[in-house]
């Protein structure tokens, strides 16, 4: 068997009697990025990107969602149900799917990209569109899943938490050490807490330095925000629920939430693709656009960081519309010089 619970299994909370549902997530590809720091003005071999992207629906919430559904089966849930920007009712529907349990998804109406809303349809969830943001969306759900006996998916479910660490398992193994700082995008605040979470258990504390969009930065401001705008999606969150674990990620590992524009988003967004070869979402961006803001405020980090790309590109085509192609048109049967 594949899958992050079969490879992790004696970290996890599972035991025999747990039925794993697994769509073989986990695994993913650390790829050095030299272009990356060169741009930043740091060494060659001294960034990594962790391409979580490539997980079964293209994102990392693939990770926390197979312990989240085989969990819910175990305990007998009789159907899941969520709140999300899109990632994450894509992956609880593909997984509760393959588990063949009924799932219900809260998005904010007409703020869910594309390629995410596709998957959520596609996997058969049942679609409550709220018309609010993401934060309205959540509170609905929590109250849903109270009053009707669903388990609730989000990252308030502590097995979403436990299986996400695993992230930082596998960079401690394909390293072979720890990195010294790890960027992540910071939306819903979850992810950094289950990285620092991982690390901390295997004995490690790299600094954490969490990244959210400009028009999205509660953590950043120190209060929650009513209308939290951004063109990445995916951290458009106005009061993150694991807004304690991970301001205390960041004070515990001498780290920093930041911020970054929208324009640091797209410029990092169209790098990492024109550059390195990585077509992740916007919102993955976060993390290489706050590491080139601390590069042009000379306070880039020494040492070996990684930087985490929670999605593929895919998720949210769209974007790419903002973008001029390199495009010439020509009459079939004819030279073209190039």
């Amino acid at each position: 068997m594949t899958g992050i619970i079969a490879r992790w299994r004696q970290r996890l909370p599972v035991t025999d009697h747990t039925p794993i549902v697994t769509l073989g997530e986990g695994g993913t590809p650390l790829v050095r990025a030299d272009r990356v720091a060169k741009a930043a003005g740091l060494p060659p071999g001294s960034i990594f990107l962790k391409l979580e992207g490539l997980n079964p629906t293209g994102s990392f919430k693939d990770r926390g969602m197979t312990l989240a559904i085989s969990k819910a089966l175990e305990n007998g849930a009789e159907g899941v149900l969520c709140a999300s920007t899109g990632n994450t009712s894509a992956s609880a529907a593909a997984y509760a799917a393959r588990a063949g349990l009924r799932c219900v998804v809260f998005l904010p109406k007409g703020k869910v990209a594309a390629g995410k809303l596709s998957q959520a349809v596609m996997h058969g969830a049942e679609i409550v569109e709220v018309d609010g943001n993401f934060d309205s969306a959540l509170t609905m759900a929590v109250e849903a899943a109270r009053l009707q006996g669903l388990t609730l998916v989000n990252s308030a479910n502590p097995f979403r938490i436990e299986g996400q660490k695993t992230g930082a398992f596998e960079i401690l193994e394909q390293l072979g050490r720890a990195p010294d700082n790890h960027f992540i995008p910071v939306g819903n605040a979850g992810n950094i807490t289950a990285y620092w979470k991982g690390y901390t258990e295997m004995g490690h504390r790299p600094r954490m330095f969490g990244w959210q969009a400009a028009g999205a930065a509660p953590l950043v401001h120190g209060k929650p925000l009513k209308n939290p705008k951004t063109i990445a999606t995916a951290i458009r969150i106005g009061n993150p629920i694991s807004w304690k674990t991970a301001v205390a990620a960041r004070d515990q590992s001498n780290g920093l939430i930041g911020s970054v524009t929208d324009a640091d988003i797209l410029a990092a967004y169209r790098f990492l693709a024109e550059k390195e070869g990585v077509f992740c979402e916007p919102s993955s961006a976060a993390s290489v656009a706050g590491l080139f803001k601390l590069a042009k405020m000379r306070k880039a980090p020494k040492g070996l960081t990684v930087c985490v790309l929670t999605g593929h590109g895919l998720k949210d085509p769209d974007i790419t519309r903002r973008f001029k192609p390199k495009r010439r048109r020509v009459k079939a049967g004819g030279s073209v010089k190039l």
